[in-house]
């Protein structure tokens, strides 16, 4: 008989960390330690929750790779003392960290389950409390002396999804997140139903393992149409680039003026990895399906399939980050590391 589980509550800042002051109508944090009091629903969970915090609250828009290290090391600090995290985090950056997290932490066999909320806690009408109540129920699943969920996660409005398909489509409703490319981990209605199929199978056999390092000196281009060679040149030349993420129209095309394709044979050249993802939500890069993006796949951009944007500026931070040789980078790219792509 499985004992209760222990779950770690991480909060790092964001919407579900504030209570309204009715006096003034301001947002402030509160103190994690009284989440209780908050939350009186928590003590009917079966599992024990521990709690801790940035010194500092931050916005998820000031969210950078040094707040993820923070993250990954009290993990990797309280690994051994829990059996499953919450990670709280502001909605509009957590798709990034949370993609960055799944390829920071390697081998991991317990569930690390990013939530927040559209409104605060104390809100009347507030999504909080059901977002934070059902991660941390999802956090606790136990089978067989075994977590349930073993990845990194991200769980909103009713649904589980893995963390790395993920991407933040609405500012304004509940459901502000999607996951096109991959179905949803788990459901929660009356009941959690679990979609056994589509959970990571981690070798838990291997003991965990966490990178810190994330390069990023790399450039996000969006392609658009009026997009000049100017601009180009200018963005192209600056002198620390370490790697670039193209935001393609469709499966992966993009103009085939000779001024833009022979601007990326120079940054190729240079051993600077292109990675083209598409700009559409859902669907995949399929570079030769089109004129246009048939020189692409000649000079040897890299195709990240069916990522999201997120995940694929993540896993080249990652990847750059562990220092992985020019010749082999395109290959260790293009080959799903933490389920990422197909």
């Amino acid at each position: 008989m499985d004992t209760k589980a222990n779950i770690l509550l991480i909060y790092t800042g964001g919407t579900i960390g504030m209570i309204k002051d009715f006096e003034t109508g301001t947002l402030r944090n509160f103190n994690f330690k009284d989440l209780l009091k908050h939350i009186p629903e928590l003590k009917l969970l079966d599992c024990t929750i521990a709690t801790t915090s940035f010194k500092q609250p931050i916005d998820s828009s000031n969210m950078n790779p040094g707040y993820w290290a923070d993250i990954a090391t009290i993990i990797e600090e309280r690994y051994e003392d829990f059996d499953g995290f919450v990670v709280l985090h502001g909605s509009d950056t957590m798709s990034y960290t949370a993609s960055a997290l799944s390829f920071m932490l390697e081998n991991l066999n317990k569930p690390v389950v990013f939530t927040g909320s559209q409104l605060p806690i104390g809100d009347l009408r507030t999504d909080a409390k059901e977002n934070l109540i059902t991660s941390i129920q999802i956090a606790a699943l136990r089978e067989k002396g075994h977590s349930k969920i073993a990845e990194v996660c991200l769980y909103f409005e009713y649904k589980l999804y893995r963390a790395n398909r993920t991407t933040k489509i609405n500012a304004e409703h509940f459901e502000a997140f999607a996951s096109l490319n991959y179905p949803a981990l788990v459901e929660s209605g009356v009941n959690l139903v679990i979609n056994n199929e589509a959970l990571y199978r981690p070798n838990r056999r291997k003991k965990l393992r966490v990178h810190k390092a994330m390069e990023s000196n790399i450039l996000l281009v969006k392609m658009f149409p009026g997009i000049d060679e100017t601009t180009i040149s200018h963005l192209f030349s600056y002198p620390e680039i370490k790697g670039l993420v193209l935001e393609t129209y469709g499966s992966g095309n993009v103009t085939n003026e000779q001024w833009f394709i022979s601007a990326l044979k120079r940054l190729i050249a240079k051993g600077i990895p292109v990675i083209n993802v598409t700009q559409c939500s859902g669907g995949s890069v399929a570079m030769g399906m089109y004129e246009t993006s048939i020189e692409l796949k000649r000079m040897g951009v890299i195709s990240a399939k069916d990522c999201t944007t997120e995940a694929a500026l993540a896993k080249l931070m990652y990847l750059l980050g562990q220092k992985v040789s020019p010749k082999s980078f395109k290959t260790i790219f293009e080959t799903s590391l933490r389920g990422e792509m197909i």
